[in-house]
């Protein structure tokens, strides 16, 4: 009589392993790549609206491509989809550090990005299982925040040497993710029934947002990653304006390092939330998200160098542990209704449609002369009004009748 082996795998398996380290190349290359790619333009004198668009071009893939990168993350081998998405970023790296456009190169990174987001977090749903889903979202934000950590602490710091350094070095890493993600075996597409009819791909990505807004659960997911990362985008830039004004100090390398303490801060959330939330507990991670829109509020309209970090440090921290649940909740609803790639390029296009609308509105702010301290208050308030009202709508949802 034949038996079946049903022991779970453990969570530090070979494709685990692979996933999780092509992730912290591909996501140290991304956050290296922006001080590098902002120390290009710096050094060649492009005008100062140059460096909010070259971010926003990177944003902009995201939304363009949405409705179609969840379908090719369902429909190939997710690990050979990541692999390349990470040559797509190669290539963009390349281009830059090779004397060519870097508004070209920056955006093919965008394209690569765009393309690996689905594949990267459709990917889990498939080598883990059950509560061990959230355990595995964890360890891949805890690597994707250590990343941006150490990749943002080197491009700061190899910016000022050589900003074509710091690009070298990011060519590099992203070498590495691409032969990291060729030791992720090769799985079987989630979908082999897709047609390749642009019309079609529209429509069926309206139809997913559709039913995933529709489902109370993945509509919290939605809303509440999308001002997470419409909020963290705007921090950036606000860090760059406000470190001259509040503390004194030029150049890029203290807005690099409070950055950084917003990822360290994030790592320990992450991980705190794949010990303490499940997917039956979600809904306690949202007070962490009032949390965080206080915690901006309070950095913004003090001038403490030391308090600076601490505070930051908390709001990474509140950030993580609010980011994790949800996007575990929307993978795993995703799965069983639209396909999780499709579920995370949904997600992917409200979260970069709210960071153009939040970086727009920040833009404009900044452009009518409005104070630093004022435009942060602003983007701190509408975070606790807005995650707020999202947890009183889940209070009342859970009062029995």
């Amino acid at each position: 009589m034949t038996t079946i082996d049903v022991t779970p795998k453990p969570l530090l398996n070979r494709s685990m392993i692979a996933v999780t380290s092509a992730q912290f190349f591909s996501a140290f290359g991304d956050s290296a790549l922006f001080f590098a790619t902002l120390g290009i333009l710096i050094q060649e004198k492009y005008p100062l609206w140059s460096h909010s668009t070259l971010q926003m071009l990177f944003i902009v893939a995201y939304v363009v491509l949405a409705p179609f990168v969840g379908q090719i993350a369902d429909s190939f081998s997710k690990g050979r989809v990541m692999m390349f998405a990470n040559g797509i970023k190669l290539l963009g790296a390349a281009i830059i550090i090779g004397g060519l456009d870097p508004f070209v190169g920056y955006t093919l990174v965008g394209i690569g990005a765009t393309a690996y987001s689905p594949a990267k977090y459709g990917i889990l749903g498939e080598i883990t299982h059950g509560d061990q889903l959230v355990k595995a979202n964890g360890l891949i934000e805890a690597s994707t925040l250590a990343a941006i950590l150490v990749g943002s602490l080197m491009g700061g710091w190899m910016v000022d040497i050589s900003p074509y350094f710091a690009l070298a070095m990011c060519c590099v890493v992203y070498a590495a993710a691409v032969i990291a993600n060729c030791y992720i075996p090769r799985l079987k597409p989630a979908r082999t029934d897709a047609r390749w009819n642009v019309a079609e791909m529209v429509k069926r990505f309206a139809g997913a947002c559709k039913v995933l807004w529709q489902d109370e659960s993945t509509r919290m997911s939605l809303v509440g990653t999308s001002l997470f990362w419409g909020a963290g985008i705007t921090l950036r830039f606000l860090l760059i304006l406000w470190v001259p004004i509040a503390l004194h100090r030029d150049g890029l390398l203290t807005p690099t390092l409070l950055n950084a303490m917003v990822a360290v801060g994030i790592v320990i959330g992450a991980a705190a939330a794949a010990k303490w939330i499940t997917l039956k507990t979600v809904n306690r991670c949202i007070p962490a998200g009032v949390l965080l829109g206080v915690g901006v509020v309070c950095f913004i309209i003090q001038e403490s160098y030391i308090l600076s970090y601490v505070i930051l440090m908390l709001v990474g921290v509140f950030g993580g542990f609010f980011i994790v649940p949800l996007n575990t909740l929307l993978q795993d609803r995703g799965k069983q209704t639209v396909g999780a790639g499709n579920a995370v390029a949904v997600q992917n296009f409200g979260e970069n449609t709210a960071m153009l609308l939040m970086l727009g509105l920040y833009t404009l702010a900044v452009k009518a002369g409005m104070p630093v301290v004022l435009i942060g208050c602003i983007f701190g308030g509408l975070l606790v009004l807005s995650i707020g009202g999202l947890w009183v709508v889940q209070l009342r949802k859970s009062k029995p009748v």
